[in-house]
Formats: structure tokens, sequence, C-alpha cells
């Protein structure tokens, strides 16, 4: 249902050139279609100019939507192209994660958890804004992602990856989420009033999961700063820091102050992302069922490390933050204690050149330690990256350095 006051305002709000210029730089090589109260209007569909939000507007657009993926020339696509052209056409895309609930404060949860979880893999510049009504649109841009992994060229792995990617962040931190649902649901007022027991919980972790609906081709979300027409709200675009204190009131649209969506990224910030995921979902598709990480059970005196830990444990010069993440990975797999890993990696640190910040090695072992265990990167370009690949004859006939302690604890057996 339309909000009866939207019409009131859509010239007024519209017409502000710093809305329209922030509409029109986000949506560049963007397919860009007009809403119009109930419907959308025709596509394919872009914008020439800023001022072409405001015309829209008077020819009776509410709001403006735009797609994922980043194309030559959008104005060029159709429905009847195949999957490969479509492949050609594309230029990049970027991962936008989709995160709704009946209740505002589910969706501000499950935004933090991932946020955090995007960080632990490495990714620093996240855009998030609120959708307008009761969830978060969080965004990681094209230049993050390496532009080909596993031999794939990745700009052609659209919706595959992204929806690969989608599954495993919710799959690292459903845990938290009914955990972080719980406490807030222990209380009998507010949303507590209708949530109860574990197996309701864990339905309600569920329905706030990424929407993976929206990783599809051409489909399109709602563009930062374009009103809502059910809430009359603006799709503001937030600082993480605003994330928790967020109120729906903050998306005044008389009151907005208009800031950038898409953040300056870094140059394959997200590769390591990406490739944890692919790794886990190839995991996760296996027809034979994988080993537990319960299962690998090796006296620590006869544990043989593989020759990229050994490397790493030497001290870094660059490369520290990634080493991290594989030590951490590594060393829980094998089941050492928190303590242990603690200890491991504080000797480690002593060794780099120069060293790690303590706040920041505590932080990624909190959330390693709080989240499900995730195995070390398979062996691939990510440790020729950071030099220190240095393959014996085993590493040849093995894809990841548990497997190489492993295949080395039997030999000793």
């Amino acid at each position: 249902m339309i909000n009866a006051n939207l019409n009131s305002i859509l010239n007024l709000y519209y017409s502000r050139k710093d809305i329209q210029e922030s509409i029109f730089n986000f949506c560049k090589n963007r397919e860009v279609v007009p809403r119009y109260g109930e419907g959308f209007g025709r596509r394919p569909d872009t914008l020439e100019y800023p001022s072409d939000i405001l015309q829209q507007v008077k020819k009776g657009a509410t709001s403006f939507h735009c797609s994922e993926e980043i194309w030559q020339n959008p104005l060029e696509l159709s429905t009847e192209f195949q999957r490969e052209q479509l492949d050609e056409m594309r230029t990049g895309w970027d991962l936008l994660i989709d995160i709704d609930s009946k209740y505002l404060d589910f969706s501000k949860v499950m935004a933090g958890l991932i946020i955090q979880a995007l960080e632990f893999h490495g990714v620093k510049n996240v855009g998030i804004k609120f959708s307008g009504s009761k969830g978060f649109h969080l965004i990681i841009p094209w230049k993050a992602f390496p532009k080909k992994a596993n031999n794939q060229d990745t700009r052609k792995m659209f919706p595959e990856w992204a929806r690969v990617i989608s599954m495993y962040i919710h799959e690292i931190v459903k845990p938290k989420l009914i955990e972080k649902i719980s406490e807030l649901t222990s209380e009998n007022t507010g949303i507590g009033k209708y949530i109860r027991g574990k197996e309701r919980i864990g339905d309600e972790a569920e329905k706030v999961a990424p929407d993976i609906v929206l990783v599809s081709s051409r489909h399109l979300f709602r563009a930062p700063y374009s009103l809502h027409e059910k809430t009359c709200l603006a799709s503001i675009v937030l600082d993480k820091s605003e994330l928790e204190s967020f109120n729906p009131s903050d998306a005044n649209p008389l009151k907005v102050k208009v800031k950038e969506y898409y953040p300056e990224a870094e140059e394959n910030e997200a590769q390591e992302l990406l490739l944890q995921a692919l790794d886990w979902y190839k995991e996760q598709h296996k027809e034979t069922k994988t080993r537990k990480f319960e299962e690998i059970k090796i006296e620590r005196n006869k544990i043989v490390f593989p020759p990229c830990i050994e490397n790493i444990l030497k001290g870094m010069k660059d490369g520290k933050k990634r080493s991290l993440f594989i030590l951490i990975n590594y060393l829980n797999s094998l089941n050492f204690t928190e303590s242990e890993i603690e200890s491991k990696i504080e000797e480690w640190n002593s060794k780099n050149n120069p060293k790690l910040s303590s706040s920041y090695i505590k932080c990624q072992l909190s959330y390693a330690f709080k989240h499900k265990k995730l195995m070390p990167p398979n062996c691939d370009k990510y440790y020729k990256d950071i030099k220190i690949c240095n393959p014996d004859e085993l590493c040849k006939k093995i894809k990841n350095p548990i497997n190489y302690t492993l295949a080395k604890s039997k030999l000793l057996r």
C-alpha cells in the first residue's frame, strides 16, 4: 500500500541537487528503472543526467532501482539474451547483501555480525544503507574482488559466486545470530512477547538470512536515497558506528544528509572472502562425508607443519593479516585450545617486523573462537601472493595445509 504522504513530498525531495547527484553517481553503468507506485517502468533503462531523476518524478516515478551488475551499455540489454551474451556485456558486479526481517532489531544484529565477518576476512570497506523499511543493504564494490579465481573469469561468475558468498556468510554468523536473538527475546517486553523457544528463535534466525533471490542476473534493488513507497522513508546511507543506534525516524526525507554509499575499496581486499566461500561450498557439496573437526586429533609432539605454515611461523614482513587468518584457522582446525592458539600467535607476532597490533589480533581471535571453525584456505595463488608457498614433494599431492599435516601424521604412525 502506497503511503498517503508520499505524493506531497516527491517533488520537494527529488528536486534536491545533492539527492539527484547521489543517485546518479551510484547508478553509472547500471541498469536503472523507475518505479511508478505499484509498478516498474520499461526495461532496459538508465540515467543520462542527474536531472533525469526529477523529470521521471514529474511523470509519476516514486523511486529508483538499479542493478548489482555493471554493464558496458545497459541500454543494449535484452530479455532475449542468452547467458553467454550477458556475460560478455557485464564488466563487473558488486556483492549486495540484502538483510530484512519483521523486526528491525534483528536486521541490525545480522548486519553487525556480517560486517564483523567481512572484516575478519580482510574486507574493510563495506557500504551500508537502510532499505527504507525494516532492513539494510550491505555492498562490497567490484574493485575488491580478484578478476580471476580458480581459473575462472570473476565477472562471468554472476550470480553463482555472489550467492555462494552470501550463503557462506550466513552459515558462519548463524550460531552467533541465534545467540543474539535469544538475548533480545529474553524479556517479556517488545519482541520477547512474540517469540519464545529455541526452535522459534532458530526460525527467526533463518528469516533474517541474506536474501539470495536478490542475487540473480538483472535483479534490481532500491538505489541509495530513493524513497520507499510504503514507509515514505529514504534509503539513507549509514556509517558503521551509526548502525546500532539507527532509528527509522533518522530516514525522514526532510532531514536527510547525503553520504557516499559506494566505499573506496582496495584492490582484491575481498579475495580471501571469495576463496574461502568457494572452498566452503565445495566441501559442502562433496558426495562423501567430509572429515569432522572433532576427528582431527593428533598429539602435539607429532604434528608436522607444512612448508607454508613453517614459513609463516618464522615471522613476516608483508602479508601478516592474511597469514594470521591462515594460522588461526589452521591451528583451530587441529583442535588446538584457545590458550594454545593465543600463545602460538603471540610467539609468531614477536618475530614479525613490524608487529601486528595486539588489539587487531585479539579481535581476530575473539571472532574465530565464537564462530564455526573454518579450514584454512586451499593451496592456491593465495599463498604465493604472500610468498609463503615453498612446496615439497608431498605438497604436490594435497590441496590444503591440513591435509599435509594429516598425511604426515599417518606416516609417523
